[in-house]
């Protein structure tokens, strides 16, 4: 039964990929890298910093770490600018999350920088829902490894242990994700994964071993995480 939830961010909680996509084609074109949409996908489930160094890389370019970290501010100052006042989260995200915290425990995992993650959070009022957080400043690999999803169990699971709680096992947690490289990180870390189509197509999240998938995560109520997720 499942007793935890692990939640990816970008694509999950907040639809702003179109918005990363935007900033980094600016910030790059400038520097005359060319960054298309197929590129960009080919990069679900980087940090920043391997999203940059890829992009020079398949332009057959080098680029200092000086830069690179130029473009990865450059790029939050630009996100910020372009959402303003108004965060891009997807529709009904908020009861969502609101309604799994009243039965499960929540955590967030994320390639995205861990400050930016807690900045959506606290705007959308959502923080006090989520135990904990492990983002691209945690861990040393990207997704598809499994190493940010199993520092995502191990903490999660200590939170709950702290509370009273027994361990859980790694069938009790549940990860919702949205890409390819998401999905294969979950099931590489022994987690049962559910699939939501805000990105990419059901087949593909099936075939990368989504056990369920949502059209809309609206949709789904704690009781049917737990009929489908036994």
């Amino acid at each position: 039964m499942i007793k935890a939830i692990l939640f990816d961010f970008n694509g999950v909680i907040i639809d702003d990929e179109p918005i990363q996509m935007r900033a980094y084609q600016e910030l790059l074109s400038a520097e005359g890298v060319e960054l298309t949409a197929g590129d960009y996908a080919a990069s679900h489930g980087m940090d920043d910093r391997t999203f940059v160094l890829a992009a020079y890389k398949r332009r057959g370019k080098t680029v200092t770490d000086d830069k690179v970290n130029e473009i990865i501010d450059a790029k939050f100052g630009k996100w910020r600018e372009i959402v303003g006042d108004k965060l891009p989260l997807f529709e009904g995200i908020g009861d969502f999350v609101e309604k799994m915290s009243h039965e499960f425990a929540l955590g967030v995992v994320s390639m995205e920088c861990g400050t930016q993650i807690e900045h959506v959070l606290e705007r959308a009022g959502l923080a006090k829902h989520f135990s904990v957080i492990v983002s691209a400043t945690d861990v040393d690999a990207c997704k598809p490894d499994p190493q940010c999803y199993r520092a995502g169990f191990n903490k999660l699971d200590l939170h709950r242990i702290k509370q009273g709680h027994l361990p859980m096992t790694h069938g009790e947690c549940l990860v919702i994700e949205d890409t390819v490289p998401g999905i294969q990180a979950a099931r590489a870390a022994d987690l049962p994964a559910l699939g939501v189509t805000n990105t990419v197509s059901a087949g593909e999240l099936r075939a990368a071993g989504a056990a369920a998938i949502a059209k809309d995560l609206r949709d789904w109520m704690p009781e049917s995480i737990r009929r489908v997720f036994v």
